[in-house]
């Protein structure tokens, strides 16, 4: 009988030496990736039990920085941050609403997890810029107009607000058009352009109407400001004119293109 053809001889060895190489590389591959899948299922628990069943990273302190008048005890009670819970579990949004509900105080306050162990709350106190007295009291007022306190002592170089607003004639049209909150944001504005040689020597900001607001200094000085429209321009020019004017009494810059002064 024939031997076999080469062609024969040829196809049996291809046969004998195992898969092409395309489809070997192919198995390699998938062998590779379902070691890789099952390490990430292994490594997902073991990260799942760290972060929810380990007490390793569970909350065991709470700092506090950036208070002032606030101290740090008040804002750890007030925040009631949940000690030996899981870091990962701490509802941060919670912590920041009881915060901000019971301590107006607290302008913003940002709740960060300090892995392992901690939470840290930082502070950041609002600012008095006006004072409104009530009773033997005083209302601290901050540049949104915020109330947001009531204090004992007056804070030094803060000046207060006085509302003198009539209830009759045109002043009568001007409250019912701008109502007492909306005279205090203005007020506010205007504390906010004064200058800061003068702020510093501002005794009370003194509201009539919406556009009669004026300033009485420490030493009996007033500045009439007119509304808190063109702040910036009335500032420079009140700087200017105290300068020009050192002895006067009484400064007009209602008017910031036209001002005056009188009384030296």
């Amino acid at each position: 009988m024939a031997g076999s053809t080469t062609a024969e001889r040829g196809e049996r060895k291809r046969e004998s030496s195992g898969p092409p190489p395309a489809r070997r590389f192919k198995r390699r591959q998938l062998r590779l990736i379902i070691v890789l899948a099952v390490a990430l299922v292994f490594l997902g628990s073991g990260a799942f039990w760290l972060l929810y069943g380990s007490d390793l990273v569970r909350v065991e302190r709470v700092s506090v920085s950036g208070t002032d008048v606030l101290t740090a005890e008040q804002v750890r009670r007030a925040a009631e941050v949940p000690l030996g819970e899981q870091l990962v579990s701490v509802d941060t949004d919670a912590i920041e609403a009881r915060l901000s509900a019971a301590l107006p105080r607290i302008d913003t306050v940002d709740v960060v997890r300090d892995w392992p162990h901690e939470i840290t709350l930082k502070v950041t106190e609002r600012t008095p810029v006006l004072l409104v007295r009530k009773g033997g009291k005083f209302v601290e007022v901050d540049d949104d107009g915020v109330r947001f306190a009531t204090v004992s002592k007056a804070p030094k170089g803060v000046p207060a607000l006085e509302l003198t607003v009539s209830r009759t004639g045109s002043a009568a049209a001007s409250l019912r058009r701008f109502d007492e909150d909306r005279l205090t944001r203005e007020a506010v504005r205007v504390a906010g352009a004064i200058p800061a040689t003068v702020a510093r020597a501002t005794r009370s900001v003194k509201v009539r109407s919406y556009d009669d607001i004026s300033l009485e200094l420490a030493d009996g000085r007033t500045v009439a400001w007119g509304s808190s429209e063109k702040g910036a321009r009335k500032s420079r020019t009140l700087t200017a004119l105290m300068k020009a004017e050192p002895g006067a009494r009484h400064f007009d810059v209602s008017v910031p293109t036209a001002p005056a002064s009188s009384g030296s």
